[in-house]
């Protein structure tokens, strides 16, 4: 159990994510604008290295291959990007709920998130998935979501702020996101080989820059008591419900796939590729979206919540899949 915990992304890293709220609880001055470490800065430029070298492991070959079975593709991306905002518009209005809250707009903005990369391949292959689908569509959605995360978020953005510009938004991800990504992908016949020899490394460097955002991000809502009116009960309430949203979208992406008749590999497929939400582009994304550092440690909190739950519930799930398969 501790080595499959590991492999989906309950590891050292998992734990370091923890202690940086810790740490920016007990130190946030270090991480804010005004230190003379600058360490948000380089956190801004990490962002546009990690998504170069993804551009450098995307391979055009497995890419173009993958498109054959658009219809799995089609139905993991609609989930993705077109289900899980709705639903929680729909859940938001529902209720008469406060969307104006930066709780609300946290929840709005992991709805919206492209899916994880990593844990959904590494959950498809133990549950006895189509690993080849789920490696084209955690690539692919990444790549859409540089454009989908934003377009959903100026709904809520702009009423909030008056001030707020999409196209600003878009071209400022297209210079640090989405330009390193196509540079990348250009030059991997070239240094291709090279990623795949160091990629223990790239991630280590992945990681060292996601810890920082949220460090920095923690330290400045910290530093400006933006958690002061959040007490521990509303905290396990918002994990409460994340984990019911969890199950919920579970659910109906195997009716869905139910529906459609899919075999029982591209069903495991769905569940875990569409299910999941990707703490990396939340994170590095965030940095564009939310130029307010204050703004994002709150915003991100539902997402690192879910982000857990996704981990811990999504390997179990998986374990008993991949048992059901030897059987």
């Amino acid at each position: 159990m501790i080595q499959l915990l590991a492999k989906v992304g309950i590891n050292g890293f998992f734990f370091a994510l923890l202690g940086m709220i810790v740490l920016a609880y007990f130190f946030p001055s270090f991480g804010t604008e005004q230190s003379p470490l600058h360490l948000p800065d380089i956190a801004e430029y990490g962002v546009s290295i990690i998504f170069f070298f993804y551009g450098l492991k995307l391979n055009p070959e497995k890419l173009k291959s993958g498109l054959s079975n658009w219809k799995l593709h089609l139905v993991i991306q609609l989930t993705t990007f077109v289900l899980f905002p709705f639903i929680i518009l729909g859940i938001g209005k529902a209720f008469n709920l406060d969307t104006s809250s930066l709780k609300w707009l946290g929840i709005f903005y992991l709805a919206t998130l492209p899916s994880t990369v990593s844990s959904s391949v590494v959950m498809v292959a133990i549950a006895g998935g189509n690993i080849p689908a789920a490696i084209f569509n955690a690539s692919i959605s990444s790549i859409i979501g540089i454009f989908i995360t934003p377009l959903w978020m100026s709904r809520l953005l702009e009423k909030q702020d008056a001030d707020f510009d999409i196209s600003s938004i878009i071209l400022r991800l297209c210079l640090e996101v989405l330009l390193p990504v196509i540079l990348g992908f250009f030059l991997h016949k070239k240094w291709g080989k090279w990623t795949e020899r160091y990629n223990g490394t790239l991630r280590i460097f992945d990681q060292v820059i996601i810890l920082l955002i949220v460090y920095t991000s923690f330290c400045e809502s910290f530093a400006n008591n933006m958690f002061s009116d959040q007490s521990l009960g509303e905290i396990v309430a918002l994990g409460f419900w994340m984990l019911l949203f969890f199950a919920v979208m579970f659910g109906i992406m195997f009716l869905v796939s139910r529906w459609f008749g899919f075999n029982r590999p591209d069903t495991i497929t769905v569940l875990f590729c569409g299910s999941k939400k990707s703490l990396v582009q939340g994170a590095v994304m965030g940095k564009v979206l939310f130029p307010n550092a204050v703004t994002l440690g709150v915003v991100l909190l539902p997402l690192m919540i879910y982000h857990a739950l996704q981990l811990l519930v999504g390997s179990m799930i998986a374990q008993q899949m991949g048992k059901k398969e030897v059987v």
